[in-house]
């Protein structure tokens, strides 16, 4: 619906970039040397200085997050069958990737205080079969990584971080994308690091180095023949372009993120103040919150029934950038319910239409509600008049 005036005249915009962006992929474009391997300097510097930011040993670059995951699941050494641990309130890619590389995505529910993965019901899920735990930091708020880590230890489990919504984010001092054995992060063109599209992987593992920079570059090795393949790889490689946009954009993350992550706290400060509106919870881990979603809890109830769809659709009519999020849990995707896999290795009395994650179903259905990240780099005044456009809806109502 339409207001008369809106309470957020402010408009956000993403992505954010001068001439120094223009002009570092204009000189890429005027020396020639686009591609990559055989011109790919310019790739390897950012693929340090992405290591660098997140204090892991290595980072290898790919064309997208969705390849990251995949690169990060076969260097694990999963098998056919094998079972990965994953949650249903992520991007379809978490979970598709694990069909893509014959394995079983298992469905585990939320913390409900953070939509993150809830490590108990990862520890109840755990089965022989059991290889790899995917813990997605949603929004870019941690996930209890030191209960994540000790179960994967205790099971001789690989975890790999997807960081897709974390660049930048901490836990308890370290970069997410650094604890586990993998960090996969994309650079799609919402995300807080972008370059359009593209993903990276980063690791302090020789092995799931040497193999993940293998896989990325057609199954060939380090100290190889451009001819000799080794692995079972692909051409997932970025341009020269794209890694010096993202130099010129890391360059501006780590102040971009303190923005983010101080109006979040501030933000959080006025809407638990709003009755039927509930912040997701902090002080669980993370040292630092990148807010790639900032997420709150809507209460209908106090809002005289009003649907979280129609909620929405009179914020964003305020002029507040928000979104429903996920209508419904991943399992309920038509890909999971008809078992549409090519996967060749999927036991029989696997049954998606049996999967019942109480937390996820509710933040789908009824309780949550997005704020996109680039309005997360606007003023205190800015999230002051997100707070009142939502105090507004609550007194027409």
């Amino acid at each position: 619906m339409e207001t008369a005036e809106k309470t957020v005249r402010k408009t956000f915009s993403w992505p954010i970039f001068d001439e120094t962006e223009v002009e570092a992929v204009a000189d890429v474009i005027r020396s020639g040397k686009w591609g990559n391997p055989d011109c790919g300097d310019l790739v390897e510097a950012f693929e340090k200085e992405f290591a660098a930011y997140c204090g892991s040993k290595y980072a290898i670059s790919c064309v997208n997050g969705s390849v990251s995951l995949r690169l990060a699941l076969i260097a694990c050494g999963v098998k056919p069958g094998d079972e990965v641990i994953v949650p249903p309130y992520t991007f379809i890619a978490t979970a598709s990737t694990v069909i893509e590389a014959n394995c079983v995505p298992v469905f585990v529910d939320l913390d409900p205080d953070t939509y993150n993965i809830s490590p108990q019901a990862i520890e109840a899920a755990i089965t022989p079969r059991t290889k790899v735990i995917v813990p997605v930091h949603f929004g870019g708020q941690a996930c209890d990584m030191d209960a994540i880590m000790d179960i994967a230890k205790r099971h001789n489990l690989r975890v790999i971080e997807d960081a897709a919504h974390a660049h930048g984010a901490e836990y308890k001092g370290r970069k997410l994308g650094s604890i586990g054995d993998v960090g996969s992060f994309s650079f799609q063109s919402s995300k807080n690091l972008t370059a359009g599209e593209g993903g990276i992987v980063v690791t302090d593992d020789d092995e799931l180095y040497a193999m993940m920079n293998s896989l990325r570059n057609v199954g060939r090795i380090e100290g190889g023949q451009w001819y000799d393949h080794y692995n079972p790889g692909c051409n997932y490689r970025i341009t020269q372009m794209q890694a010096v946009l993202l130099s010129a954009q890391l360059k501006r993350l780590e102040a971009q993120t303190i923005t983010r992550d101080e109006n979040g706290v501030y933000l959080n400060q006025l809407l638990e103040q709003i009755d039927g509106i509930t912040p997701l919870k902090r002080g669980l881990g993370e040292t630092r919150h990148c807010y790639h979603i900032y997420i709150f809890k809507y209460d209908k109830t106090h809002f005289n029934g009003l649907s979280k769809v129609e909620f929405t659709e009179r914020l964003a009519a305020e002029g507040v950038p928000c979104f429903r999020g996920y209508p419904h849990p991943l399992y309920k995707q038509p890909l999971f319910q008809n078992k549409n896999f090519m996967c060749y290795a999927l036991p029989d009395d696997v049954d998606y239409t049996q999967v019942h994650c109480p937390v996820a179903e509710r933040a789908c259905s009824d309780e949550a509600v997005w704020i996109l990240q680039h309005a997360m780099l606007g003023t205190k005044e800015d999230m002051e008049s997100f707070a009142e456009a939502i105090r507004k809806v609550q007194s027409e109502v």
